[in-house]
């Protein structure tokens, strides 16, 4: 599953869709223990306990689910028909199943060979989502098909077997019924064995208005008309593989689409709404190209006869893998040759790598419970890159991996309420807190560390050997570590341990001396933690694969090393004295490093100069970055680092150079000089806007069209006069018609009239959103809508975010950009949270995006008491699944405020001084 969200594409890279999402992660240093102790007063650091759990009895288990469905798309309410072949392994009068939300009307089981046994009780466990069948006598170990009639309703929460709103071309609003069930809500659907280890077979059959299409995870095999109505039909799908329920699907709604046979033979659809079928093209090209591409990798062919993509209107996620039938939002999978900008079509490519990939890490072979979701997303997250690199070469996309998944994941990893990869789960309410980025981006982190420390070939080999081993199986991380071991030789499972088992990642300090021609470096290891230095007794350790570079070939390891204990002394032979020396190439490696400030010294001409590659330029810039969060060096250091940047060229190098400095212009806003921070911000990027100016050139690429996006949102939002004109005379043309702006240029130009627009910009904006064709268009405008500052602008925008007119899902997106405009919106955006709780509550029930909104919402908050408000509003109105998301931003708020604490002051100082003093390039 891709959690759009989780989506790095949505954080980081499309930075410019509006004001900069509240700091992840801002940090402190010193006092570090007496802050711990703080935390503790606030009750901010620990976990609370873990209600009781116990998984199904192993007693009955299925062998096939035959599954009849009737959806009422006016009623909203449906039939089922459930006979399911089990396996009695040991004498009971009882099968306890996953049941929530339906209503069994009767159940009975019929031993092979024997008499029918009907069921004299159905005991709801409501809280635990589990219903128990009683029998009269005693079922005998054997097997025999159970049956069940039940009814439930086709909710709007956005899970199970849900309804999802549309909009034919003709304006009439429709329902189609589509489903989601990862994590736990295939029981919503229909009684059964929702656990990702009970994998059965299923047979299918839906009944739906002959005018409808009726989807599964299998290809059709019978169409055939439905004896009680002539406007019906009975669709039977295929037998599915041997699969879990989660990985279940089914869509009954009007769709055309786009098709295709990959190279194998695969039939290809990408499913559209009616109408936009050459809006599929793209998608269909991606998957077609990724199918063999991963059939060559795992050496493992696609094991189904079809594989449907298909757009949901109502869609929680970014996309869900579901086997042979993969739903996606909208926006994850739908793009217009004409209105869809570039990150749109990266972010679509990524999302269908994704997704795909799963087809074999997570559906063919599965995780044996939630606890190793990592393996199925942290995998997914890497290798979706790796396939996207390979259809689109010219993405440069590991860059830009770097910047949306691995920074991102140090962030989040620092804080003392962060989580190992593999966490313990039971209860259902447990499992959505641990689709965060933890799970998706350090996972993918860890894999890409992995990958490289064994070497590709190797790394494919193990793959293969893991694949072939537990194909139509689950398993655990245990054994994927066990495969790779085999194929490479090297002690994997001791290293993978350390970093997925334990939380947080190192700070790798350095050191150098120069010993005739050599240089000696010491190298020393410890937790890096985002309130300072770490103070604890015992420090945890990292087995940590380490590569140095030096200047004589910067692209390539001149060692490459395993760090396994505290501190080494390592000697590089044949190292001049006026050679720099940079550890972790390619910015691989999960972990910090801190140089001594000579070592730092020399590295610094190579970002003016462009001789450090572009990965390790961003690296080295948001390693400093981080150090100056949790008070290690001071930011004014860094602001000095930032200026160094002037003659950079790479995209991805200055998203995350523009993260930061949004990261700070929020902190900055709880203070009386914003205002410098803006013409900071200014002066860094005029120089790359008056290169790049407004127009695309004859030769340039995806990158150039994304920079320039970039560069122009960020000077339009501080206040750049030229910029700030031509938007202005950009945005006219476009509303009357005379010049419609590309797609790359709507998001910088919409977020810079709208920040400094009045009303009636923020009324064409309205009208322009719901004169929107294209759910691409309607999302840009909802992201930017809160860069507007007026108070009242402000309420409008908010009241508006739970309109019709808005998504369900995309509430989220514009009250988290309310909160991220301004100090105003921050506090109007938490106003309006607590104001409306329970129909916020209510509409996410629960799942991840109550996670998202509330850390979108607070987290940018710098003062003490605004944690100790968060806590106690969150103690009177729990959100259970985003109970660990609110520690980590009630210790993020207090992290802010000590930042502001120790800094302020002195980058206050440092900016009056440029002022008066401008650098010169």
């Amino acid at each position: 599953m891709w959690l759009a969200a989780a989506a790095p594409s949505l954080a980081r890279r499309l930075l410019f869709l509006g004001p900069p999402p509240p700091p992840l992660l801002l940090l402190l240093l010193s006092r570090s223990s007496r802050r711990r102790r703080r935390l503790h007063s606030l009750g901010l650091a620990a976990m609370p306990e873990k209600r009781p759990f116990e998984r199904l009895p192993a007693d009955v288990s299925p062998i096939n689910y035959s599954l009849c469905l009737k959806p009422d798309l006016l009623d909203f309410t449906f039939e089922g028909k459930l006979e399911a072949s089990a396996q009695v392994r040991q004498a009971t009068n009882q099968i306890v199943m996953n049941c929530a939300d339906i209503d069994i009307i009767t159940a009975s089981y019929v031993p092979e060979g024997d008499e029918e046994i009907h069921a004299t009780g159905f005991n709801y466990q409501n809280e635990d989502e589990k219903v128990t069948l009683s029998f009269p006598s005693t079922l005998q170990p054997g097997t025999g098909t159970l049956k069940i009639d039940f009814v439930g309703e086709l909710n709007d929460k956005m899970k199970g077997f849900y309804r999802s709103k549309y909009t034919t071309p003709s304006g009439e609003v429709r329902y189609a019924a589509v489903t989601q069930f990862e994590a736990t809500d295939a029981r919503r659907a229909f009684p059964c064995w929702d656990e990702p280890a009970i994998k059965a077979t299923f047979d299918i059959s839906l009944v739906v208005p002959k005018d409808r299409v009726a989807l599964s995870n299998m290809n059709v095999i019978d169409r055939k008309p439905y004896p009680d109505d002539e406007n019906v039909v009975e669709v039977k799908f295929a037998r599915t593989p041997v699969m879990s329920t989660y990985l279940v699907a089914f869509v009954v709604g009007e769709y055309d689409f786009v098709e295709t046979r990959s190279k194998d033979g695969v039939c290809v659809r990408v499913y559209t709404p009616v109408g936009k079928a050459e809006q599929g093209k793209f998608a269909l090209e991606v998957a077609a190209k990724t199918l063999p591409f991963y059939k060559d990798y795992f050496n493992v062919p696609y094991p189904l006869p079809k594989i449907d993509l298909i757009a949901i209107a109502d869609f929680a996620a970014g996309a869900m893998e579901n086997w042979g039938l993969v739903t996606y939002r909208e926006t994850a999978l739908l793009i217009d040759p004409k209105n869809s900008c570039s990150s749109s079509r990266q972010w679509v490519a990524l999302v269908v790598g994704h997704e795909l990939a799963h087809q074999w890490f997570g559906n063919l072979v599965t995780m044996e419970w939630w606890t190793h979701l990592w393996l199925n997303e942290g995998f997914a997250s890497w290798i979706e890159y790796l396939c996207v690199d390979h259809c689109f070469p010219e993405y440069d996309i590991w860059t830009q991996f770097v910047s949306a998944d691995y920074t991102r994941a140090q962030e989040l990893d620092a804080l003392d309420n962060s989580h190992p990869i593999e966490v313990s789960v039971g209860h259902p309410s447990e499992v959505d807190e641990i689709f965060d980025a933890i799970s998706y981006s350090k996972g993918a982190s860890v894999i890409r560390m992995l990958h490289d420390y064994i070497g590709d070939k190797d790394f494919k080999k193990g793959m293969n050997m893991y694949l072939t081993k537990f194909q139509q199986k689950n398993a655990a991380t245990e054994d994927l570590w066990e495969s790779l071991e085999n194929a490479s030789g090297k002690p994997i499972a001791a290293v993978m341990n350390t970093w997925t088992k334990q939380m947080g990642f190192p700070l790798i300090y350095v050191e150098a001396e120069q010993v005739e021609d050599d240089r000696l470096l010491r190298l020393s290891q410890k937790k890096f933690c985002a309130s300072g230095p770490y103070v604890g007794e015992d420090c945890p350790q990292w087995m940590v694969p380490i590569t140095i570079s030096t200047s004589e070939d910067s692209s390539h390891a001149k060692m490459k090393i395993l760090m396994d204990k505290p501190e080494m002394n390592i000697v590089l032979k044949d190292v001049k004295p006026d050679q720099w020396v940079k550890l972790n190439l390619g910015t691989v490696g999960f972990y910090r490093t801190q140089y001594s400030s000579a070592m730092l010294e020399s590295l610094l001409p190579g970002i003016r100069d462009l001789s450090l590659p572009p990965v390790d330029r961003l690296g080295l810039q948001n390693d400093l970055f981080s150090l100056a969060r949790a008070g290690i060096i001071s930011t004014v250091e860094v602001l000095k680092v930032m200026e160094a940047f002037v003659n950079e060229p790479n995209y991805t190098v200055w998203s995350d150079l523009s993260c930061n400095l949004g990261i700070l212009s929020t902190l900055l806003s709880h203070t009386d000089f914003y205002e410098e921070i803006q013409e900071f911000v200014k002066d860094v990027f005029s120089p790359i806007g008056e290169r790049l100016g407004w127009d695309p050139r004859p030769g340039e690429g995806h990158l150039d069209a994304l920079l320039r996006g970039l560069v122009l949102g960020k000077l339009g939002k501080a206040g750049h006069k030229a910029t700030l004109e031509e938007a202005r005379r950009r945005f006219k043309d476009h509303v009357e018609g005379k010049q419609i702006l590309s797609a790359d240029l709507r998001s910088p130009v919409y977020l810079t009239v709208l920040k400094h627009g009045d009303g009636t910009t923020l009324d064409i904006m309205l009208k322009l959103h719901k004169q929107a064709d294209m759910q691409e268009e309607k999302n840009r405008i909802e992201r930017v809508l809160g860069a507007t500052l007026s108070p009242e602008l402000i309420q409008k925008v908010l009241t508006f975010a739970l309109s019709e007119e808005v998504r369900p899902q995309d509430t989220v997106s514009v009250i988290g950009g309310v909160a991220g405009g301004s100090k105003h919106g921050r506090k109007a955006a938490w106003k309006f949270i607590k104001d409306n709780w329970e129909e916020l509550y209510n509409r996410y029930q629960g799942g991840f995006l109550i996670s998202r909104l509330i850390k979108l919402s607070v987290e940018g908050f710098a003062v003490d008491k605004m944690a100790g408000e968060v806590k106690a509003f969150f103690e009177s109105h729990p959100a259970p699944s985003a109970e660990r998301t609110i520690q980590q931003c009630c210790e993020n708020i207090l992290l802010n405020a000590a930042w502001l604490k120790r800094d302020a002051e002195s980058i206050h100082q440092y900016l009056l001084q440029r002022k008066a003093s401008p650098p010169t390039a």
